[in-house]
């Protein structure tokens, strides 16, 4: 499936007012960012997915909110501490940036990568 561009143009919309969003292209997806920081995933079946961490996991879990897996070639299940938005946030700008604040908190906490050696 192709990356849905109406997703993110909705969440750059909705989130104009807190900052600059931005995107990069992944395995059919995208990783968004907001002023630099990743804060959700668009996966290439069109779910939106925010990151979380050990502060925000109980109330994504509270709101039945699963974590991203994925399947490795030979079998093994991966995940990644990113949640299901839930689906109130496609139609509710309100809504979107209560959880997309979760979500950039989550990010600005995360550890900061190194930059790869050359």
């Amino acid at each position: 499936m192709a990356l849905d561009e109406g997703l993110v143009d909705w969440v750059r919309e909705a989130l104009e007012p807190a900052g600059s969003v931005t995107m990069r292209r992944m395995m059919g997806g995208a990783t968004l960012y907001l002023d630099g920081a990743a804060f959700a995933i668009v996966t290439s079946d069109g779910v939106l997915r925010f990151k979380a961490d050990a502060e925000t996991d109980a109330r994504w879990d509270a709101a039945g909110c699963d974590r991203f897996t994925y399947q490795f070639a030979n079998g093994r299940i991966g995940t990644m501490n990113y949640r299901r938005a839930p689906d109130d946030v496609y139609d509710d700008a309100d809504t979107l940036r209560e959880w997309a604040g979760l979500a950039i908190a989550a990010g600005q906490r995360a550890p900061k990568k190194k930059p790869k050696k050359r």
